[in-house]
């Protein structure tokens, strides 16, 4: 049976994002993105809904996401769909859906900090080498940055 498991988003961070260290050293960043559509309805009216995705980034993607990226900031987002369950303080079982990042390509300047054209990866770039357009139609640098998943991470499913 063929499995696949890869989620592709386009949207604009709701807040800024939480940086953060587990024991172990490893930093990891956390945000929630919002993303938009715009449908018709049978009538002819037209309405938008808007879908807010908790996102998780780890190691040196991380702390780049806590760096360059703020409220409102536009980003690409490549990843994987996880699920976790937790109890709470109060004894309450939780549970959340999340996108593990993959990739994230940073697409302009958020309100305060940011970089145009940033990529961050923790998968070997495709088409390394190729120039990207910026929002605006130019050229922007991408700096591509590989790194392996955290230690424990899933990674990987061996077929």
């Amino acid at each position: 049976m063929a499995n696949l498991n890869k989620v592709f988003l386009i949207g604009n961070l709701t807040r800024d994002p939480e940086l953060r260290y587990i024991p172990s050293g490893t930093a990891v960043a956390t945000f929630t993105l919002a993303t938009g559509r715009v449908y018709t309805m049978a009538s002819g009216e037209k309405r938008e809904e808007t879908c807010f995705v908790r996102c998780v980034a780890w190691a040196r993607q991380a702390e780049l996401c806590g760096e360059y990226l703020s409220k409102g900031s536009p980003v690409f987002v490549e990843g994987r769909l996880q699920s976790r369950s937790w109890e709470s303080p109060d004894g309450q079982k939780r549970s959340t859906i999340e996108v593990v990042i993959q990739n994230i390509q940073f697409l302009g300047r958020g309100p305060a900090k940011g970089a145009a054209g940033e990529a961050v990866s923790t998968e070997e770039p495709v088409g390394a080498g190729r120039e990207a357009v910026s929002p605006a139609g130019e050229p922007a640098g991408i700096s591509e940055i590989s790194e392996a998943p955290p230690e424990g991470d899933e990674g990987e499913v061996p077929f």
